[in-house]
C-alpha cells in the first residue's frame, strides 16, 4: 500500500505524526532521515515505519511531505528527481520556498503544494495554511486538506502571503510572550509558580474568551481596561515604548528570513 512519507524526521514531523496518531489515522506513514536515532525514535514513539533508503522512502510514497530545513531542500531535491516516475503531490513544509523553485526542483509528474503546519499540530489544536500550485488535481487538493485537516483547522491562502503568515501564526509568539511576562512578574516581586499561572491566564484564557465568544476585541480591551485602572497604565506604558513597531519589526526580519531561505540552497 503506498503511504504518507515524510523526508525529514524532525521536530515538525514528530508534531504533525503526533497529531495524527491521535486521530487513530491508520494509513502507512514511512519516514525518512539520514540520522538513525531520529528514525528509532519516531518508530518507538508512534509505530511509524522507517526507512533509511532515500530512494526506496520516495517509491513507496502516495503523498510526499518534503520536511527538511530550507537549506537542504534545493539538494534533496536533486537527489530525488531521476527517481520520481510516478505521477503524486509533494507537499513542502519549508518556510520561504515558493512553488517556482519547487517546480523547477522537481516537475512532472509531480504536483506541488505548500503547507505551513503549526507544532501546535501534536495536540490536535493545530493551524495549517496551505497553497496549492495550479496543477494540482481536485482529488490531490483534497487528500492534503484531509491530512492536515486531521490535526487542527486548514486555512487556503494565496502564496504571496505565505512569509506573512508563517510570521505571524508561530507559535513561539505566545511561549515568547508567557516568558517575558513570567520574568517581568517575577522581577517586580511574584514567585514564580505564580507568576507563571497568572502570565498563563492573561495570554491563554483571555485569548481563549475572544475565540470562542463573539465580542470584538477592542471591546474587550475596553473591558479589560478601565481608564485609571492598573490595566490601562501598563498598556499605555508599552504602547509609548513602542511595543506595536517592536512587533512589526520582528514580524518584517522573519519575513526577511523566509525570502533568504528561498534564494539558500538553490542558487548554487
Amino acid at each position: 500500500m503506498k503511504a504518507i512519507v515524510f523526508l525529514g524526521g524532525g521536530r515538525i514531523t514528530s508534531a504533525l505524526i503526533a497529531g495524527l496518531r491521535l486521530t487513530n489515522f491508520d494509513r502507512p506513514i514511512v519516514v525518512h532521515d539520514r540520522n538513525p536515532k531520529k528514525l528509532q525514535r519516531l518508530k518507538r514513539q508512534y509505530g511509524v515505519l522507517v526507512e533509511s533508503d532515500l530512494h526506496r522512502a520516495v517509491d513507496s510514497a502516495q503523498l510526499l511531505i518534503i520536511a527538511v530545513r530550507p537549506d537542504s531542500v534545493g539538494g534533496l531535491l536533486k537527489e530525488i528527481a531521476p527517481r520520481v516516475r510516478q505521477t503524486l503531490t509533494a507537499v513542502s513544509l519549508a518556510a520561504g520556498i515558493p512553488l517556482s523553485k519547487l517546480r523547477a526542483g522537481l516537475n512532472s509528474p509531480v504536483r506541488w503544494a505548500r503547507a505551513m503546519p503549526s507544532p501546535v499540530s501534536r495536540s490536535g489544536r493545530g493551524l495549517t495554511a496551505l497553497t496549492f500550485d495550479r496543477k494540482v488535481p481536485a482529488a490531490g487538493r483534497a487528500q492534503v486538506r484531509k491530512l492536515f485537516a486531521l490535526v487542527g483547522p486548514v486555512v487556503e491562502i494565496p502564496e504571496k502571503q505565505f512569509d506573512a503568515f508563517t510570521v505571524t501564526f508561530s507559535s513561539s509568539h505566545g511561549y515568547h510572550a508567557l516568558a517575558t511576562l513570567v520574568a517581568a512578574a517575577e522581577t517586580i516581586g511574584l514567585d514564580r509558580k505564580t507568576a507563571r499561572m497568572a502570565a498563563a491566564h492573561a495570554l491563554a484564557d483571555g485569548i481563549g474568551v475572544w475565540r470562542e465568544g463573539d465580542v470584538p476585541l477592542d471591546e474587550l480591551l475596553q473591558e479589560a481596561a478601565t481608564p485609571g485602572g492598573t490595566a490601562a497604565a501598563v498598556m499605555a506604558s508599552l504602547d509609548g515604548a513602542g511595543y506595536q513597531k517592536l512587533v512589526e519589526q520582528g514580524l518584517r526580519a522573519g519575513v526577511w528570513q523566509a525570502r533568504k531561505n528561498a534564494r539558500t540552497g538553490f542558487d548554487s
